[in-house]
């Protein structure tokens, strides 16, 4: 039953993101999301009070690339090497397939919203797969000794969302994947043992 249900939401979500993408969060309606999703209008209301409610879950959309990407990657990876390829997939799912002005109202009702701050819920796929990756990172004498487990979470998670937060204030005027594929090994080699102590 709960795997139905997961399933329902996730056709919502993922019929909404994509008409947000193509027509612009303004122009789609719920009937819209309905329809292609192939749901009624009570499922809609059963998961979202409103279309506004569907900002926030574009964290459920990149948690299920996460999951995808958990099936999928290679075991024998070190634990940079996994960090940069979650980095690259999601901006590039960012990139391709999430406008700017969606990623920027995502973040605005994130900063505005006395409610729930998903993208910060610490039961996200996403902090769980980083902690997997940290502890790794500290069990193979990867990582500082001076930052814990929690710390590289935490630092890892807010590169993201300042390169994310300046791609959206830039206008998306330069390539997400391209900029953090130069940046992002610079910020890990300040997490790592070698440079950091």
């Amino acid at each position: 039953m709960k795997k139905a249900q997961n399933q329902t939401k996730s056709r919502i979500v993922s019929a909404a993101w994509k008409l947000f993408y193509q027509y612009g969060y303004e122009n789609t309606t719920i009937d819209d999301i309905t329809e292609l999703s192939q749901t009624s209008k009570g499922s809609f209301y059963h998961y979202f009070n409103s279309k506004d409610d569907l900002l926030g879950s574009l964290s459920y959309l990149f948690d299920k690339k996460y999951e995808e990407l958990i099936g999928t990657m290679d075991p024998k990876l070190s634990p940079a090497e996994k960090l940069l390829l979650m980095n690259r997939e999601l901006f590039l799912m960012i990139e391709n397939t999430v406008s700017v002005s969606l990623l920027s109202q995502l973040f605005a009702s994130q900063l505005s919203s006395k409610g729930e701050k998903r993208l910060l819920n610490p039961d996200r796929t996403y902090y769980k797969l980083l902690r997997q990756i940290a502890v790794e990172g500290k069990e193979q004498g990867l990582f500082r000794d001076d930052l814990s487990v929690n710390d590289v979470t935490k630092a890892y998670a807010v590169f993201e969302r300042a390169m994310l937060y300046d791609w959206c204030i830039s206008d998306g005027n330069y390539s997400l994947c391209q900029y953090s594929e130069k940046m992002l090994p610079l910020f890990l080699n300040g997490l790592s043992r070698q440079t950091g102590g």
